[in-house]
């Protein structure tokens, strides 16, 4: 099941809003699929669509996948989707399709807190990855510790939304028993005074937990990269599917 704040579709309605319009995490994905000549995308955890409707604004072949509902009507909104297949679910739907390029920004990649559920996805990726395609995600490096900034001072934002009006945002830092990372995001919703919070939980991985269970899945290592937006924060795999 997804976390409240991508299926409450009052928080689907403002998700975009609390991220910076260029999205510059998105742009090594976008840069990719041309260096690795990839013409067809799956987008795992696609949530309001952004990457995946850009894609197919470069005529890309893209599939968008994900659990929340109420997310995935967001992203039908927007420009370009009616050239995107949507899913509502999870990765084990993707039986029996093939793409060049699967991708997991954000968070995506740390939502499966158990390893049957991160190895189940990996070896999904692996079958519909076509021979020579590439898994692409990105995982915050836990030596980091990015969740001591998660606080109500370090995270507090408002945003103004078209006809929803102010909208107020922060982070509470929940529990830390790692790998497994809780907190808590709440929105106060100025108009008519609603406060609506949803809890999270991450998995923090280390490099080379994750190197292995792409080894095992048989998606080898080509790369791992710096993430632009949080440089020296993450890490940004590149696992190429042998062919």
């Amino acid at each position: 099941m997804a976390d409240r704040i991508f299926e409450e579709p009052r928080l689907a309605d403002v998700y975009d809003f609390f991220d910076s319009e260029e999205r510059p995490d998105l742009d090594p994905y976008i840069a990719m699929t041309d260096e690795f000549g990839a013409k067809s995308v799956i987008d795992i955890g696609c949530g309001t669509g952004i990457l995946a409707c850009r894609l197919a604004a470069l005529s890309k072949e893209v599939i968008g996948i994900d659990p929340a509902d109420a997310s995935l009507k967001v992203a039908t909104r927007k420009a370009y989707a009616d050239r995107v297949k949507w899913i509502h679910g999870t990765a084990a739907m993707l039986a029996g399709l093939q793409a060049d390029l699967v991708t997991m920004t954000g968070n995506v990649a740390q939502v499966f807190v158990t390893d049957e559920e991160w190895m189940s996805t990996l070896r999904v990726c692996r079958d519909v990855i076509r021979p020579g395609g590439r898994l692409v995600f990105e995982v915050r490096d836990p030596s980091k510790e990015a969740w001591k900034d998660w606080n109500r001072g370090q995270s507090y934002q408002v945003i103004e939304a078209p006809e929803i009006g102010k909208v107020e945002k922060w982070v509470d830092l929940l529990d830390v028993q790692l790998p497994l990372v809780t907190f808590r995001q709440t929105f106060v919703f100025q108009r008519d005074g609603v406060v609506i919070s949803s809890d999270s939980t991450l998995r923090f991985r280390s490099q080379s937990e994750i190197i292995d269970s792409l080894c095992v899945t048989n998606l080898p290592v080509e790369d791992i990269r710096n993430a632009p937006d949080r440089p020296g924060l993450e890490f940004v795999f590149i696992a190429r599917c042998p062919g």
